[in-house]
């Protein structure tokens, strides 16, 4: 008889602990590890998925490529599961709008979670299932309303669940409603990012229990958001910096620079800026713009003129201010600036980097967000006597 622990399977699973263990710099929990091994990975990935093959999305078919279907089931990044919510990609455009996420960040959000038997689980953004199994594992199957918006996705992982033996109330609906019916619960858990917190997640969530999302923000989507309720059902907590999640399907925004920002009848004005474009980009920086910022996005566009190497584009998400920031491709940090509408957002930005510079170029962990009963959301540094309307 085979020992099933040394099964490929088996093989994986502990491949793969051990290769979060590495990742988050600490052995997965025991309760965790053994809710990975009844509920493995691979069991609730779909028979098509997408892998980066020169420099684009292909699929990776189970029936033709087995080998390669299961080295991507357990490899340490994200499986994408479904492309263009599901549509057909008959242009050849292929973009990832659902996957399972990444093992590491998966694991790391259980763990700041701390779910515990018997606790009540709200999971919005079921996907393939992978997370809604493991919890019903740690909590008990009818501890857990699991929602998922994608009506295929929805049913495909509600059959597979109880395929595999797990029954939790699985829903589909809108995650920004949570499900009403289960509440109170203990947790509510996202496993998609969020601009705003909905104010059903805080109604839904008992006194002292804890809301966990990954946080989304116009500048960088970066940081995962661990909120408890209030009494007064204010919500408030801090950030780790950690997670990068898809943004919660309701509060995507699809805007484009030419177009729906900048019309050819806008006179700008021309200034220089010596601040150098990708350092508000990226990083610690970029987390604290954002956060001063609010409601302020950029995109890059390669060559826009002769003479211009690159483009840093930046518009508030109305799409009434923009800015223009070029370099020529040359040596010397000097950028041109062209600004337009009723805010000078490139001003606003070097305002912003100066004020983290100020500040100790503070990181995710040194930030926090309170959410008052009428919904308003304040970002603060450090304390909450220190924060500020997020935009």
């Amino acid at each position: 008889m085979t020992d099933p622990q040394q099964s490929p399977e088996q093989a994986a699973v502990r491949g793969l602990l051990r290769a979060v263990a590495t990742d988050l710099g600490h052995d997965v929990a025991p309760q965790w590890q053994e809710a990975a091994t009844a509920a493995a990975r691979h069991r609730f990935l779909p028979d098509r998925i997408w892998t980066i093959r020169d420099g684009r999305y292909q699929p990776t078919d189970r029936d033709t490529d087995p080998e390669g279907w299961f080295t991507a089931a357990y490899a340490l990044k994200p499986v994408v599961t479904q492309v263009n919510d599901g549509a057909p990609d008959d242009d050849g455009e292929v973009w990832p709008s659902s996957s399972a996420s990444h093992p590491s960040m998966v694991f790391l959000m259980l763990e700041v979670a701390d779910l515990r038997p018997g606790a009540r689980v709200l999971h919005i953004g079921t996907g393939t299932g992978w997370d809604s199994g493991m919890i019903c594992h740690r909590v008990g199957d009818t501890n857990l309303v699991t929602v998922e918006i994608d009506h295929a996705l929805a049913a495909r992982s509600r059959a597979l669940l109880k395929t595999l033996g797990y029954s939790p109330t699985a829903v589909c609906g809108d995650g920004r409603l949570g499900w009403a019916p289960g509440a109170p619960y203990d947790r509510t858990l996202a496993t998609c990012s969020v601009r705003r917190v909905p104010p059903h997640w805080i109604a839904q969530t008992r006194t002292g229990g804890v809301i966990l999302t990954p946080w989304d923000n116009p500048w960088i989507c970066w940081g995962l958001l661990r909120l408890t309720v209030e009494d007064d059902r204010t919500a408030m907590g801090r950030y780790s910096p950690h997670s990068s999640f898809m943004l919660m399907r309701t509060q995507r925004q699809d805007m484009h620079i030419h177009g729906d920002v900048v019309k050819d009848d806008h006179q700008p004005d021309e200034s220089a800026s010596t601040l150098p474009r990708r350092d508000v980009v990226q990083g610690n920086a970029a987390f604290a713009i954002g956060h001063r910022l609010g409601d302020v996005w950029y995109t890059w566009q390669d060559e826009p003129v002769a003479g211009v190497a690159d483009r840093l584009w930046v518009a508030t998400t109305d799409g009434t201010s923009w800015a223009a920031i070029d370099h020529d491709g040359g040596d010397e940090d000097r950028f041109t600036v062209y600004q337009h509408g009723p805010r000078r957002l490139w001003n606003e930005v070097e305002e912003a980097h100066r004020w983290w510079l100020d500040h100790g170029q503070p990181g995710p962990d040194r930030f926090g967000l309170t959410i008052t009963p009428d919904g308003t959301h304040h970002a603060w540094l450090d304390t909450p006597s220190n924060s500020w309307p997020l935009g």
